[in-house]
């Protein structure tokens, strides 16, 4: 990859989602913590794990790039995040309305990724590597799947329990 004012931008990039990543890490213990249903529950414990093999992935991406792996804060995701945790303080404990807030919340988060990671892909092409669009290709299919896992749960019941409540 040769230097250049974009691959600065990709570089900042990078290091703006990889510090999304690890901070998204710890805020899903926090959510499979608070989510009542158990599926909800076992689709953030998913991801969790999902989420910490990525951040190896972008390890893996930065060492390709001769690059040091150093996270840059995400203003995006660090907003995102407290949004999460604002809703639930705001939402009773063991309550299908907060499974309805929490799942809201992950999948603004999985947009913001999906957003994140697509770009990043297209821009390492561009920038003449293949193996790093591949990379990032692979992890924003993962973030496709997670969105539409979420999508998934809550149209097939978390929102109608929510109502009955």
């Amino acid at each position: 990859m040769k230097e250049s004012e974009l691959t600065d931008f990709f570089i900042d990039g990078l290091k703006d989602i990889y510090w999304a990543e690890k901070h998204l890490a710890k805020a899903l213990k926090k959510m499979e913590k608070a989510a009542t249903s158990d599926k909800l529950k076992e689709a953030f414990s998913g991801h969790q794990i999902e989420t910490e093999e990525q951040i190896s992935r972008l390890e893996e991406v930065f060492n390709l790039m001769d690059r040091t792996a150093r996270g840059k804060k995400c203003a995006a995701m660090a907003g995102l995040i407290e949004e999460a945790e604002e809703l639930i303080e705001e939402t009773e404990k063991g309550s299908m309305v907060r499974d309805v807030a929490l799942i809201a919340a992950a999948q603004k988060i999985e947009h913001y990724e999906i957003a994140t990671y697509g770009t990043l892909a297209t821009l390492a092409s561009i920038l003449g590597s293949e193996k790093i669009k591949n990379i990032l290709g692979e992890i924003l299919e993962e973030e496709k799947a997670a969105d539409n896992k979420l999508t998934e749960l809550a149209t097939s019941n978390v929102n109608e329990a929510a109502m009955q409540e």
